[in-house]
């Protein structure tokens, strides 16, 4: 099987995105990085396929992605589409919130993880 998790070749461009972390990324990542969330662990910026995604859950197969306003164009909503369906394609389950959900309804946010987690 091909390497489709944090290829060698996506390793500066995740560094990069890890640099250069949105408000609202920030306010999500304290509140997944070190297992807070119920001792699920979280990678921040990780490559899947061609892909670097905002929030990786290994163990649970789950993607967070906290998307900003350049998200909001017809193109920017086919790509993510098509992102979402190569994603789930391999099995994984994909959660998407705005960055105005991450900054003016953080508790709906988490709790919608936690149930997704919980799902599994």
């Amino acid at each position: 099987m091909t390497e489709i998790f944090n290829k060698e070749e996506k390793t500066d461009l995740r560094k990069l995105l890890r640099n250069s972390i949105p408000d609202p990324e920030v306010i999500m990542w304290s509140q997944l990085q070190q297992k807070r969330m119920r001792g699920y662990k979280f990678r921040r910026q990780a490559s899947i396929d061609r892909y670097v995604v905002d929030f990786y859950c290994p163990r649970e197969k789950l993607v967070i992605e906290i998307d900003g306003d350049s998200h909001f164009t017809d193109e920017a909503e086919q790509y993510d589409a098509e992102r979402t369906k190569i994603f789930e394609a391999l099995g994984l389950r994909v959660l998407r919130f705005t960055n105005e959900d991450v900054r003016q309804r953080l508790t709906v946010v988490l709790d919608t993880i936690l149930e997704e987690l919980s799902a599994a």
